[in-house]
């Protein structure tokens, strides 16, 4: 049913609630980077978040260069 009542849903309300959805994913990620380093500070929470994320970045280039041989 969620599907279904996206799929009605504008470009730009799509938009809007896909990057809702991956402020959400960040939260989740860096709730767990923290559970996992209690000793690291916000900045250092960050950091780690960034750098995997740049890492996912990094992977799907690499997937898509793969995927285009």
């Amino acid at each position: 049913e969620e599907v279904l009542d996206a799929r009605t849903l504008s470009a730009e309300d799509k938009f809007f609630l896909g990057e809702e959805l991956f402020d959400y994913a960040c939260s989740i990620t860096l709730a767990g980077i923290r559970h996992q380093n209690p000793t690291f500070s916000d900045a250092e929470c960050e950091g780690e978040l960034e750098r995997r994320l740049e890492l996912a970045e990094r992977i799907e280039q690499l997937q898509r260069q793969r995927a285009k041989r």
